[in-house]
């Protein structure tokens, strides 16, 4: 009876003090399942390495809830409206595609929650204010690094085939606002599903323009596909890629078909590498040490980190929106929403952060290096 009453009593202290004991609630949806799920559980392996790095914003504690959507636009909308009408998250983090990204963005613009998203969304959802900001490279800069370093290799034209959504989509424009300066020639447009088994047809095509080097715009181990039937068909030219590929699983799966592609990625993949000026260095080699304490595992991708990230612009923002208003509220939502928009100089893993109001992304060329595929490791190719 004695035990009862004092977790009754404990049960009631916490039901009658909310705005004693306030916290901030951060909703993160991933792709733990589906065709997403190869790079969606380093996401949220990166949250977790996250919230082990710092739990506590000026004393304030912080609840991390997340959720698995399947790698479903459908499922992740779902997940964020029961993050913010039910669980009353100040803030979204997600997702691990770029369609469910998009699908989130619209839910946070529509019932006015800032949102962190961890994979390109291209623009802004059409809304009367801006609630969303997106950590990752865009995809016209991730190929603009890669055209400079095909200009530089003699390459001029190029095969291109990539997914058939959302990130196929933005990685083929990359490739084409980049050809509008002269620097390559795309001479073919070949998509995928992320389903798919086998891409020879495709493939087939892109060989057809006899290109001098491919530009594969998947992800993740889909993203192998082309670059294994490349090889059947005895492909000897350069092959490119965007930081997407920077994932184990597309190392084991493309194997030596995959070997030496050159790819754009933030600093974080080659964190020991950099020299001991790069601004990503000493926060890239913490970030490793704290995913090796939490997985037991070292941290050999970039999407984990763009997670990280996530969290370091969140922080930083809360620090600064914690002066105004408390968490848990719509005043805070908008200060959270207004610090995030007006964060300056913010030096992360991938690149340093700096946002304005109209802006998806808030970095420039210093958040890529080049970096290529030697005997299954990542090497700085500077």
């Amino acid at each position: 009876m004695r035990k009862t009453l004092s977790l009754l009593a404990l049960v009631a202290g916490i039901a009658v003090a909310p705005a004693a004991q306030a916290e901030i609630t951060i909703g993160f949806v991933t792709s733990l399942s589906g065709n997403g799920s190869s790079i969606g559980i380093p996401y949220g392996r990166g949250i977790n390495a996250a919230y082990e790095y710092r739990k506590t914003i000026n004393g304030e504690t912080i609840r991390l809830i997340q959720l698995d959507d399947g790698s479903d636009p459908s499922a992740a909308t779902r997940n964020a409206r029961k993050l913010v009408e039910e669980e009353k998250v100040d803030l979204l983090i997600g997702t691990a595609t770029a369609p469910s990204t998009i699908a989130m963005a619209a839910v946070a613009s529509e019932l006015k929650v800032p949102m962190i998203a961890v994979s390109p969304i291209g623009k802004l959802p059409d809304a009367p204010e801006q609630w969303v900001v997106s950590v990752p490279q865009p995809a016209s800069l991730l190929v603009k690094i890669v055209a400079d370093r095909m200009k530089r290799d003699g390459m001029k034209n190029i095969g291109y085939i990539g997914f058939s959504d959302a990130w196929g989509d933005l990685v083929y424009n990359g490739a084409k606002a980049a050809e509008a300066t002269g620097e390559i020639k795309i001479q073919s447009n070949e998509r995928y599903a992320r389903t798919d088994t086998s891409v020879t047809a495709q493939i087939l095509k892109v060989l057809a323009t006899r290109p001098d080097a491919v530009l594969d715009g998947g992800s993740g181990t889909q993203g192998a596909l082309p670059l294994l039937s490349l090889a059947d068909r005895g492909f000897k030219g350069n092959t490119y890629g965007t930081v997407a590929l920077v994932n184990p699983d597309f190392v084991n799966v493309g194997g030596k078909a995959a070997d030496g592609i050159q790819v754009s990625a933030g600093p974080v993949i080659v964190a020991e590498q950099l020299p001991d000026e790069h601004f990503a260095k000493k926060i890239a080699l913490d970030f490793r040490a704290v995913y090796q304490k939490v997985h037991n595992i070292p941290t050999t991708d970039g999407f984990s980190a763009y997670s990280f990230d996530a969290w370091l612009i969140f922080a930083n923002a809360a620090e600064r929106a914690l002066k105004t208003a408390k968490p848990g509220t719509v005043e805070f939502r908008a200060a959270l929403r207004d610090a995030i928009l007006s964060t300056k100089e913010l030096a992360g893993v991938h690149a340093v952060y700096n946002f304005k109001p109209g802006a998806v992304t808030g970095v420039d060329e210093r958040s890529l290096v080049v970096v290529r595929l030697t005997g299954g490791a990542w090497k700085y190719a500077p």
